[in-house]
């Protein structure tokens, strides 16, 4: 029984990243669809498609890396864990690294960015940060 499935999808994509893979699989729930949505439109991977399967259905995201072959993911972390959850409002939430990295915070209104939450004044728990 896995019991921070959000950190293993994470960790899977820091390691895929780190051999330069062009894609990886994870299992999938709507919560994990709704980071790497976020992912994807912030840039910092390909794709994502969800691939049926008799279990558990999987997801593949496609990795985006630079015209040189650079990494575009430089630092993804959990941030509110099962042991300690991690909760802010809209005026909590700084940017990262002045605007050049994103929070993805679980709200009332889906899983949205750091900037997103200020645009709709809500806030939520802080899932994980990406640079």
């Amino acid at each position: 029984m896995m019991t921070d499935p959000i950190s293993d999808m994470l960790t899977r994509i820091r390691n895929a990243k780190q051999i330069y893979r062009g894609s990886v699989l994870v299992p999938h729930s709507k919560i994990k669809e709704g980071i790497a949505q976020k992912l994807k439109q912030e840039g910092y991977i390909k794709n994502c498609k969800v691939i049926e399967a008799a279990p558990q259905n999987e997801m593949e995201i496609s990795l985006k890396y630079g015209p040189d072959g650079e990494q575009v993911i430089r630092k993804l972390q959990r941030v509110s864990k099962p042991s300690r959850r991690v909760y802010k409002g809209t005026g909590d939430l700084d940017k990262v690294l002045n605007g050049l990295g994103t929070f993805i915070v679980s709200t009332s209104k889906g899983i949205l960015t750091d900037s997103e939450c200020r645009e709709q004044k809500v806030g939520g728990e802080v899932l994980c940060i990406v640079w």
